[in-house]
């Protein structure tokens, strides 16, 4: 039986649905996670919610406070900052090396990828606006597939550990572009110019993509979310 079809543990169940939950930021950032209304909400064990919590906590996502228990990991202004210069600098080392290495395969999944991302819609009807599960699930796979050409596995896991770092920043810039980001067309130049092996216009696009994000939120945070400023 192939790993994909083998049936996932309990503990491997409730690390996913932890793990969407803090992502989505439906677990508020800095909100304390209580063990037992997990276990009640999702008829989870209490051992296979505090072995998910401590893969979560390995991989900074949560916070494990002696005697207290465990909270998602907060995020601040200054948090965000380091973040944003840390990936967008990986992201464009990654991007650089697979248009440097990338074969005709990793242009049809750069391709491929971007199709599929362009035919998604992105915010979900609603006030405030909510980023749909699948634009973010085929976002995170178009930037996937643009770094999978690059030669190093650390490079790539540490890419990864930022993006999903990133992932809940990005859910709250949604309610707070009124300028009405145009993130498709943003994408569109980004594999365009990738495919295309313009390497010094790929990585420009891309850095810029990121830090538009960052952008995004520090221009939102004084009137709307004073708790951020505050650091």
């Amino acid at each position: 039986m192939s790993a994909a079809a083998r049936p996932r543990s309990q503990s491997e169940e409730a690390y996913l649905v932890l793990r969407s939950e803090i992502l989505a930021c439906r677990i508020a950032p800095d909100e304390k996670i209580l063990i037992n209304e997990i276990c009640e909400r999702f008829e989870f064990s209490s051992g296979s919610v505090r072995e998910a919590l401590s893969r979560l906590t390995a991989e900074g996502l949560v916070v494990a406070e002696p005697q207290k228990g465990f909270r998602a990991s907060p995020i601040s202004v200054e948090d965000l900052k380091d973040l944003t210069r840390a990936r967008a600098q990986v992201e464009a080392l990654c991007l650089s090396e697979a248009i440097d290495h990338g074969d005709l395969g990793w242009e049809g999944r750069v391709l491929a990828a971007h199709h599929k991302l362009s035919r998604t819609r992105m915010v979900a009807d609603g006030e405030p606006p909510e980023l749909q599960e699948q634009w973010s699930l085929a976002h995170a796979d178009f930037h996937q597939a643009l770094a999978e050409g690059c030669c190093s596995r650390w490079m790539l896991r540490i890419r990864s550990m930022l993006y999903e770092q990133s992932e809940r920043y990005r859910r709250l810039s949604v309610p707070l572009d009124e300028a009405g980001r145009d993130v498709s067309a943003e994408h569109k130049a980004i594999c365009e110019a990738a495919v295309g092996r313009d390497k010094e216009t790929a990585v420009r696009l891309i850095q810029e993509h990121i830090e538009k994000t960052t952008a995004i939120i520090m221009r939102g945070v004084a009137s709307k979310m004073p708790s951020l400023a505050g650091g």
